[in-house]
C-alpha cells in the first residue's frame, strides 16, 4: 500500500512538471459538475462585482445546470470582472439574456444564472456570446444583510423606539374620538385631493409656466423694483394730503349719503311719474328713431339727399295741361257712366252744359273747338229748349267790340268767350 501512495506522488509531480497541470487543479472539472454536451459554446460575462465566484462553478438555467465557469479576470480597460462560462449547445437562450451571481443556500457556495429577459427576447446568446455589464449583476450577501441589522441594532434608533411609543400612548390615551375624527377628516382630504388631481396638476403646470415668464421678464422685474422706490418715497411724503383727501371723501359720503335719505321719497316720485313716459318711449319702437332723421334736415329725409348736387337741387315736374283732359277728369262726361249711377245716365252731354258758360255767336250756338257743335234734340246743331218751355233772352253785358258793331261778340279771332275763353286766356 505504502508503494501504491508513492507510486501515486511520484507520478503526480512528474506530470506537474511536464506541464500537464500546470494551472493546478483549478483546470480539472470536478465529479458531478454539469453535463456540457459534445458541441458546448463560451459566454463572456461582465460583472460590476463577482464576491467570491470561482472557476468551476455552476451555471444554471431555472435552478438546472447547463454549464461551468472556465475562467474569471479583470478587463483593464474597465476594471470589471469578466467570467468566461461555458454552456451546454442543446440551451438556447436569447442575445439579451440577463446574468446574476447567486448563492445556493445562506452559507452555500457561488454560482451564474442565466435567464432570458421578461419580454423582448431576440436572437441567439451562442452567436453573440457576449453579456454586457447592464444586464449583469449579483444578489444581496449574507454579509450584507447582517451588516445592515448590526448598524440598525447598534447605532441606529432601536433605543428610541420605546420612547416614541411611551409618548405617543401618553399624548392619545383620552383623545381616541378626537384621533379617529382628526382620520376621518384626513380620509376626506385626501380623497377629495384625489378627486381633483387633474386640476391639482394643471395648476401646477399654470404656476410652472407662470414661474417660467417671470423667470424670462427678470430684467423688467428688477427695474420695476428699482424704480418703485422713489415712489414709494413721494407717496411718503404726501401722506398728509392723501389722509386729508380720504377724510374729506369720508365726509362728503356722509354728506351724500344724508341728501339721498333725504330726497328719497321725491326721487322715488319722479321715477314713478316718469315711468309712463318712458313705457310709452319703450312702446314706439323704432319708429321714434326713423322720425328723428327729419330734425336735421326738415322737412327732407336722408332719403331726399340723393337729389342734393353740392348746394342745388335739381326738381322735374310733369304737368298735363290739355283743357280736353281736364275737362274730361273734371266732369267725366265723354266716357261711359257706370250702371251703379243711373242718374248721371240722364244728364245732357259735357257739351251742351258748358253751352251758357262759354257764350255763342249771334246764331246762338257757341263755338267749342275742343268740345265739337252743342248737340240738340233734333239731332242739329243748334241748342234750342223744348216748345213748351219760353225761351228767355239772356241781356248781354256791354263791353268792348273786334269792330262788328256787336258788343255781345266775344274777343278774338276764335269767338271764345266766357268761362273757357278766361281758362284758356281768350276772354277778358
Amino acid at each position: 500500500m505504502k508503494r501504491l501512495v508513492a507510486a501515486l506522488t511520484v507520478a503526480t509531480f512528474a506530470l506537474s512538471g511536464c506541464g500537464v497541470l500546470s494551472g493546478g487543479l483549478r483546470g480539472v472539472e470536478l465529479p458531478g459538475g454539469a453535463d456540457l454536451g459534445d458541441d458546448p459554446y463560451q459566454v463572456t460575462i461582465e460583472f460590476p462585482d463577482v464576491v467570491d465566484l470561482v472557476p468551476q462553478s455552476l451555471v444554471k438555467v431555472a435552478d438546472v445546470s447547463v454549464g461551468t465557469v472556465r475562467s474569471i479576470d479583470v478587463d483593464p480597460q474597465s476594471w470589471n470582472a469578466r467570467v468566461t462560462v461555458a454552456v451546454n449547445g442543446a440551451v438556447a437562450l436569447p442575445a439579451d439574456a440577463t446574468a446574476r451571481v447567486r448563492t445556493t443556500s445562506l452559507l452555500g457556495e457561488k454560482f451564474v444564472e442565466l435567464a432570458a429577459p421578461a419580454q423582448g427576447a431576440t436572437g441567439s446568446l451562442r452567436d453573440s456570446g457576449q453579456i454586457p455589464i447592464e444586464r449583469a449583476g449579483r444578489a444581496v450577501e449574507v454579509e450584507e444583510v447582517f451588516g445592515a441589522l448590526s448598524m440598525l441594532l447598534n447605532g441606529g434608533g432601536v433605543a428610541q423606539i420605546k420612547t416614541i411609543s411611551t409618548e405617543l400612548n401618553a399624548a392619545l390615551t383620552g383623545r381616541e374620538p378626537q384621533i379617529r375624527s382628526l382620520l376621518d377628516n384626513l380620509n376626506t382630504l385626501v380623497g377629495a385631493l384625489d378627486d381633483r388631481k387633474g386640476e391639482i396638476t394643471r395648476a401646477l403646470d399654470g404656476i410652472n409656466r407662470l414661474a417660467a415668464t417671470l423667470n424670462d421678464r427678470r430684467p423688467q422685474i428688477e427695474n420695476a423694483l428699482d424704480n418703485l422706490e422713489p415712489g414709494i418715497a413721494e407717496l411718503e411724503r404726501q401722506r398728509g394730503q392723501l389722509v386729508d383727501m380720504l377724510q374729506a371723501l369720508d365726509r362728503l359720503s356722509g354728506t351724500a349719503t344724508d341728501t339721498i335719505d333725504r330726497s328719497r321719497e321725491d326721487v322715488l316720485a319722479d321715477l314713478k311719474a316718469l315711468q309712463p313716459t318712458l313705457a310709452k318711449l319703450a312702446e314706439s319702437g323704432q319708429d321714434l328713431p326713423n322720425s328723428l332723421q327729419l330734425i336735421g334736415s326738415f322737412p327732407f329725409t336722408d332719403a331726399g339727399k340723393d337729389a342734393f348736387a353740392g348746394d342745388y337741387a335739381n326738381l322735374y315736374v310733369r304737368v298735363d295741361a290739355d283743357a280736353k283732359n281736364l275737362l274730361d277728369n273734371l266732369i267725366r262726361g265723354n266716357t261711359p257712366l257706370s250702371p251703379d249711377l243711373p242718374i248721371l245716365g240722364q244728364l245732357p252731354p259735357t257739351a251742351q252744359l258748358l253751352a251758357p258758360l262759354v257764350g255763342g255767336n249771334g246764331s246762338g250756338q257757341p263755338q267749342i273747338p275742343l268740345l265739337g257743335p252743342v248737340p240738340t234734340t233734333t239731332g242739329q246743331g243748334r241748342a234750342d229748349p223744348p216748345s213748351t218751355v219760353p225761351r228767355t233772352a239772356t241781356p248781354v253785358p256791354p263791353g268792348p267790340t273786334d269792330g262788328s258793331g256787336d258788343p255781345g261778340a266775344p274777343t278774338g279771332s276764335g269767338g271764345r268767350g266766357g268761362l273757357l275763353g278766361g281758362l284758356l286766356g281768350g276772354g277778358r
